[in-house]
């Protein structure tokens, strides 16, 4: 133990500052689309309807004989209701706080209990990233339980298939009122790539959603943005 904590203090690696700045990302990162504007002969052109929702993030959802819309290195995305994943700009509202009285209720912590409903593990990767050095959410009070009965809410992943249907469910049920559901990936959101499948249509309506990442996989600072902003702790 000692050893690793000289380690720690002789790395000196800090936590990302939030809300972070664009230059703690790759250029390559493919973050919030950005529509462009048409010229010259694609100045008629309808532009396209995005749906984050639904999205891997591949630039061949939004090219069609010319690109009209473009990845930006923006990682905030995640918005409060699905109609709102829905642009034609790329812009979108991002997620608004809860009420005061669910964040009094909640108090200066948040736990919850990660659900992973038939994934690929791309999005579990990302979560787990969340509790390194790096992002470190505990320093915000939100932490991850192994039990939904210690839990104020949930962390849905993957396109929720026939088998884990009931599993969430129960998840959920087991979670003491007042609760909030996340979902995270374009799986828990619309099934992402497998939503053309039976039942692979992710979180079921019988479920109320709170707040929605898009992603495949969301960026962990887009997760930890979208918590904060639930919180009311970036504005």
């Amino acid at each position: 133990m000692l050893d690793l904590l000289r380690n720690r203090f002789r790395q000196r690696t800090d936590p990302v500052p939030m809300p972070a700045t664009s230059a703690s990302l790759p250029p390559r990162f493919r973050g919030r689309p950005a529509v462009l504007e048409a010229s010259g002969a694609d100045a008629s052109r309808s532009l396209p309807v995005i749906d984050l929702g639904c999205s891997v993030f591949a630039p061949e959802e939004f090219a069609e004989g010319s690109r009209v819309a473009a990845f930006t290195i923006d990682y905030r995305m995640a918005v409060r209701t699905r109609e709102a994943l829905v642009t034609s700009t790329g812009e979108v509202e991002l997620a608004a706080a809860l009420d005061a009285k669910m964040r009094a209720l909640l108090g200066r912590s948040l736990r919850l209990r990660s659900v992973a409903a038939g994934s690929c593990g791309g999005c579990e990767a990302e979560l787990t990233a969340l509790g390194n050095v790096v992002f470190d959410m505990a320093r915000f009070g939100v932490q991850f339980v192994a039990s939904p009965r210690h839990a104020d809410g949930i962390v849905v992943s993957g396109v929720v298939s026939a088998n884990m249907r009931e599993a969430l469910e129960k998840t959920y049920d087991a979670v003491p009122d007042p609760k909030i559901v996340i979902a995270v990936g374009a799986c828990a959101i619309s099934g992402g790539v497998f939503r053309e499948s039976a039942e692979a249509t992710g979180i079921p309506p019988s479920i109320p959603v709170d707040l929605w990442i898009p992603g495949c996989p969301p960026h962990p600072l887009t997760i930890l943005d979208g918590l904060l902003r639930l919180l009311d702790k970036v504005r």
